[in-house]
């Protein structure tokens, strides 16, 4: 334990050294544990009347109280701007779709392409057409409609931890690693551009929060013995169907109070060294 802590890892009890050597298969959620915590906000296109700045600071109002990456972008691209962002009244929040609020007598939608269409709101051609270029480049898309009608959608663009590429090749490398998976609730585009970006050979993309933990519990019932690593709140499910979870310091308390193991140093880089720390355990137990 005091070799793993000395090496930024928090191991909560003995036992995770007993059930890594026996991991085949490492399943990732996508953004902020591949990914950088926060995207980048890049092109806002507007709608309408509307301009750039209304469009974010609507956006920026909806998000106001949530914590995820995207919501956060969102929050400091506006407060970069120098824009006051307005407290709304009350919000109608659906995990994994968007959020639904009312701010100064105006009802506001932020989320997805699919959120709008739940909500009944008509996606204008161009935002349609720059949603499908989004996806090309691996881009998310977040929409923002005032009074039923679209008024702009702010791209996102993903950024990789520094060290990913490199942690995914020195896992790829260990015998005992048979498959790795990416979960990801963005859409098929982005998530395959992602996986081959980083040469794993499985994803699942468009995955809401609550399938997080009934696609583990599949893996597992194939045989597979499943090591879950990832960072929000909508992760401790799938981290408690897991044979064993590693969380990133930093990411949700629920999260990390879930998780077995917790990347003290808020990346990725410990995560080859906690398996082959585990292996000398082994060898010297025996």
């Amino acid at each position: 334990m005091k070799i793993a802590s000395e090496n930024s890892v928090l191991i909560k009890d003995g036992r995770s050294l007993d059930l890594l050597p026996h991991v085949d298969t490492i399943v990732f959620d996508k953004t902020g544990t591949l990914t950088k915590e926060q995207p980048a906000v890049g092109t806002i296109r507007c709608c309408g009347n509307y301009g750039e700045n209304e469009v974010l600071l609507y956006a920026a109002a909806a998000e106001s109280k949530q914590t995820h990456p995207v919501a956060m972008a969102i929050i400091n691209e506006a407060e970069a701007r120098g824009l006051n962002i307005p407290v709304f009244d009350d919000s109608d929040y659906r995990a994994g779709y968007g959020i639904k609020v009312r701010i100064g007598g105006e009802t506001v939608y932020v989320g997805s392409h699919r959120f709008m269409e739940a909500s009944e709101i008509s996606i204008p051609q161009e935002i349609s057409d720059m949603q499908e270029k989004c996806h090309v480049k691996g881009h998310s898309l977040v929409i923002t409609a005032i009074r039923e009608k679209v008024a702009g959608a702010i791209e996102l663009i993903p950024a990789l931890r520094s060290e990913t590429a490199e942690v995914i090749r020195t896992l790829q490398n260990l015998p005992q690693i048979k498959d790795m998976y990416i979960i990801s609730g963005d859409h098929e585009t982005p998530t395959r551009f992602l996986a081959q970006q980083l040469g794993i050979e499985h994803y699942f993309a468009g995955i809401l929060p609550e399938d997080k933990a009934e696609i583990v519990k599949k893996l597992r019932e194939e045989g597979k013995f499943v090591c879950y690593v990832g960072d929000g709140i909508n992760d401790a499910l799938a981290m408690k169907n897991s044979n064993l979870s590693v969380s990133l310091r930093g990411a949700s308390n629920i999260a990390t109070d879930t998780a077995r193991i917790v990347l003290m140093d808020q990346g990725l880089r410990h995560l080859p060294f906690v398996f082959g720390l585990a292996h000398d355990f082994q060898k010297t137990a025996i």
